[in-house]
């Protein structure tokens, strides 16, 4: 039986590891601003993964960016050859007004029904692809973008 200051320590770990998965994709390269990416994209002529989330809730988000996103081979693979974009949909975590009027505004023109979804768009910004969690990991994730990509 685990005793007052050990449930406290284990508390104090667990809210420690799920606020650094919601900052962790900020950390990793990704954007908020989806028009800044999209014009990046037609420039530098690279594909965008933009992930609409429930980064602070949603089981499968949650999972996709841990078992994927926050992987070596993943931001590999995404530094070379695309554009991250964090359409996020939080409980908890604060969001200015212009942004959550951008993500709704997104979710709405792209029909997004469910979280995790994501889109992957060529440089001429149109969606060749519409996904979410997939089984694998990181390894079996890139292997999937680089057969869209190199179609």
């Amino acid at each position: 039986m685990l005793n007052m200051k050990n449930r406290i320590v284990l508390i104090i770990v667990g809210v420690s590891g799920l606020l650094l998965g919601m900052f962790s994709q900020a950390a990793q390269g990704w954007s908020e601003d989806f028009d800044k990416v999209m014009q990046q994209a037609k420039e530098e002529g690279k594909y965008v993964l933009a992930d609409f989330t429930g980064s602070d809730w949603c089981g499968w988000c949650i999972r996709l960016n841990k078992e994927v996103f926050s992987q070596k081979e993943f931001k590999d693979y995404a530094k070379d050859n695309l554009l991250l974009v964090s359409l996020d949909f939080p409980s908890n975590k604060e969001q200015s007004e212009a942004l959550k009027k951008q993500n709704a505004t997104l979710a709405k023109k792209y029909g997004i029904r469910g979280y995790p979804t994501v889109l992957i768009f060529n440089p001429q910004g149109e969606v060749i692809e519409k996904t979410g969690y997939r089984k694998g990991g990181a390894k079996a994730y890139v292997e999937y973008l680089k057969s869209l990509i190199t179609k």
